[in-house]
């Protein structure tokens, strides 16, 4: 399979993406300069972009810009990761868990902070992460990502809308799929690898949302049976104020050129 980046660039404005065409994400992390790190993650439904500075011991500074988010509340929860400065750089993405909570977090804020302080300690010029869920028929998907455009990971997903579980290849399916997936990749696999397949594992979850019709929510709280208590937009007393941001969803399904485009490399 290629690297899916060579196909166009304008992405259209929709409500629900092409059942025919993959859920797609981008994640870039740049060394701007020895002390400072960038890094941005866009898909369908976000555009968060996380920048990092520390002293090469310990994060000294983490700021985020929100350019596009599906609930009006998101932008706010960006002060929180200051909360990580002072912790030791790890070159593990999942050790911002040890020193905040990421349910009092936005997902993909913390997800990227993560990765902001992985990519600091490991000392790497540039590292780029692309996502692919590839229908493949019966329901089912095959993510897919590459690393820096090498393919790295092809999962296969099989069954019915929520029920769909991975069923190829080992030894990711002897992970639990749902509540524990990610601790079992940081205690089972090299910091690098699990990295890869936290990505991957989260982007699973996420792509499933172009089957939704979002704009047809109106506050968070209409999801209350299922998302309550996930992250800082779903927080109980954050939920009725957390408006659904309409208009901003994106199909990148046939344009993954116009993901992070125009920002740094």
């Amino acid at each position: 399979m290629t690297d899916p980046a060579t196909h166009s660039v304008e992405a259209p404005t929709v409500r629900i993406g092409d059942p025919s065409l993959p859920y797609r994400r981008r994640i870039r992390l740049v060394r701007i300069d020895p002390t400072t790190v960038w890094g941005g993650l866009e898909d369908d439904f976000h555009h968060f972009e996380v920048t990092l500075t520390h002293d090469a011991t310990q994060v000294q500074s983490v700021t985020m810009e929100a350019f596009r988010w599906p609930w009006t509340t998101c932008p706010e929860a960006g002060p929180g990761l200051r909360r990580l400065e002072g912790m030791q750089l790890s070159d593990r993405c999942t050790a911002v868990a040890d020193v905040d909570d990421p349910r009092h977090q936005c997902t993909h804020q913390f997800d990227l902070a993560g990765l902001c302080v992985s990519h600091a300690a490991r000392e790497t010029a540039r590292r780029e992460y692309e996502v692919a869920l590839l229908p493949s028929g019966d329901d089912g998907y095959t993510p897919t990502l590459w690393r820096d455009g090498e393919l790295l990971h092809q999962w296969t997903l099989a069954g019915p809308g929520m029920a769909r579980v991975l069923v190829d290849p080992p030894p990711f399916t002897d992970a639990p799929w749902k509540g524990g997936f990610i601790k079992w990749a940081d205690r089972t696999l090299a910091p690098l690898d699990a990295e890869a397949a936290i990505i991957l594992r989260r982007a699973c979850d996420i792509g499933m949302g172009r089957a939704m019709d979002l704009e047809a929510i109106d506050a968070a709280e209409e999801l209350g049976s299922i998302m309550t208590g996930v992250c800082y937009s779903m927080q109980p007393d954050t939920m009725p104020v957390a408006f659904r941001a309409r208009g901003t969803i994106r199909d990148f399904g046939a344009h993954p050129n116009a993901l992070l485009r125009n920002r740094p490399t």
